[in-house]
């Protein structure tokens, strides 16, 4: 099950956040959401040690801890895509699948000529998606 989406700026800035648990786990998926920012830095600045080439936009598995596994997309613009789920068992061809729907999310609510580059997203259609996608997801990863 996905318990966080988060999109985070070129400059590390959080542009969206959004927890899908109960308030109390909020800030604790917060604190995870930075915390891979590190990783997803050291993924992109040395290619050579971890992970997949830099053409390669998905980052796959970022880190897991006790309870949850956090993955990575980066986009062209290196705008980041953060994913937290608590399936431990999670395909990475679901995953995939997710970050593409995903960015085809935020490419439209990006394209919105009222939006503010580099501002944070406050669209509910936006929001709406993202839901939508992430209730999916769930039901693709049960079957």
């Amino acid at each position: 099950m996905i318990v966080c989406v988060a999109v985070v700026g070129h400059q590390n800035n959080p542009l969206y956040i959004q927890s899908f648990t109960d308030a109390d786990d909020a800030l604790k998926l917060h604190h995870i959401v930075h915390c891979s920012l590190d990783v997803v830095d050291e993924r992109v600045n040395n290619p050579k040690k971890s992970g997949p080439p830099l053409n390669e936009t998905f980052l796959g598995l970022l880190y897991p801890t006790e309870n949850y596994k956090v993955y990575g997309y980066l986009t062209n613009t290196k705008v980041k895509f953060i994913l937290v789920t608590t399936n431990l068992d999670v395909r990475d061809a679901d995953v995939r699948n997710f970050f593409r729907r995903f960015h085809a999310a935020y490419v439209d609510a990006v394209s919105n000529p009222f939006h503010v580059p580099g501002k944070k997203i406050t669209s509910r259609t936006f929001a709406e998606r993202v839901s939508t996608i992430v209730k999916s997801f769930g039901l693709s990863s049960a079957g």
